[in-house]
């Protein structure tokens, strides 16, 4: 199993746990996921581009994984997820560089051979 399907096998397996348990802070998070990642002032597109910018300065890969794949569903490009990754790189600096190597990966991953930037 490659580590982004392990990553998003973890994260469903979390999910569902949480669900089961009857956790009312997960219950609570969701519900401020779904507000702050719906359509308002910005669009949920944009939203989820900051979340991948955010991603990668706090290095967190299964973060990265989820908005990415969020914001191709919202309709961003390899090129606008690009140029998030690019903020995140400079807004973390050095360390932010090693992150983004993730976060190549999963583009990659979600918009194929589409690697080079127009």
């Amino acid at each position: 199993m490659d580590k982004l399907t392990r990553i998003a096998r973890q994260r469903k397996q979390a999910h569902a746990k949480l669900l089961a348990l009857k956790s009312k802070v997960y219950a609570a998070f969701l519900d401020m996921e779904r507000a702050t990642y719906s359509d308002g002032h910005l669009p949920a597109k944009h939203k989820e581009l900051i979340a991948v910018g955010i991603s990668v300065v706090i290095d967190c890969e299964s973060c990265m994984q989820w908005h990415i794949e969020q914001a191709a569903k919202a309709g961003a490009t390899l090129n606008d997820v690009l140029e998030a990754v690019e903020v995140g790189i400079e807004m973390g600096g050095g360390p932010a560089t090693v992150s983004a190597r993730f976060a190549l990966e999963v583009m990659e991953a979600i918009f194929g051979g589409q690697a080079e930037k127009s």
